[in-house]
């Protein structure tokens, strides 16, 4: 049965002991470890912890526990929290949607538009708009949206910390990028359409879903 605890049992086992035996090469006062094995081991032990972590939040559903009291929990919104672990169902077809993020390098193409088009190269940024971001983004647009920005928490100072968070939403894969601002952070949204071209761009609050 899917849902039955035995799967998370097993995994949280083999967790026990893949984290038992990266703690004791790590440890070990003998023979100083190899450490890309060291990186390898650690990598394994990260993607249990993500299986036994979806395991355990969807008995939290099961449950009848809301995405908000999942999302609080993990520190992020319940939009969050159910892009990361939810299993939606595509209204067109009746079947689960696909949440494989394809583009592989989507953070570092989001990375670069975002850098030109807060840089004002907006010739380098252009060529991978869409034909409606091509439209409708002008240079009138841009100089707006930043100055709404500026209004909003000054200055532009440069990347925010952590990394980009990219997921598939629906047809898109969409990318937040942490901006650093003079009085406070932000974020950059940038959506890839389904031929890897930007279908939106955006600098919303960190805390916006």
């Amino acid at each position: 049965m899917a849902n039955s605890p035995a799967p998370l049992a097993a995994l949280s086992a083999q967790l026990t002991e893949q984290s038992s035996a990266l703690a004791t090469s790590a440890i070990s006062p003998l023979t100083p470890p190899p450490y890309l094995d060291l990186v390898r081991r650690a990598q394994d032990v990260d993607a249990l912890a993500e299986q036994v972590l979806k395991l355990c939040v969807q008995q939290a559903r099961d449950a009848g526990h809301t995405w908000q009291e999942v999302g609080d929990l993990l520190g992020v919104t319940r939009q969050a929290a159910f892009q990361r672990f939810g299993k939606p169902i595509d209204p067109r077809t009746g079947e689960p949607m696909d949440k494989t993020v394809h583009i592989t390098d989507a953070a570092e193409r989001a990375i670069r538009l975002v850098t030109d088009i807060l840089e004002d190269r907006m010739a380098d940024a252009r060529p991978s708009f869409n034909a409606e971001v091509l439209a409708a983004f002008t240079d009138e647009v841009r100089g707006n949206t930043l100055a709404s920005v500026t209004g909003l928490v000054g200055a532009y100072e440069g990347f925010g910390e952590g990394e980009p968070f990219v997921r598939r939403i629906g047809d898109h894969t969409v990318v937040d990028v942490p901006l650093r601002y003079e009085a406070g952070a932000m974020k950059a949204r940038v959506a890839f359409d389904a031929d890897e071209k930007v279908a939106g761009f955006f600098i919303l609050a960190p805390e916006a879903p």
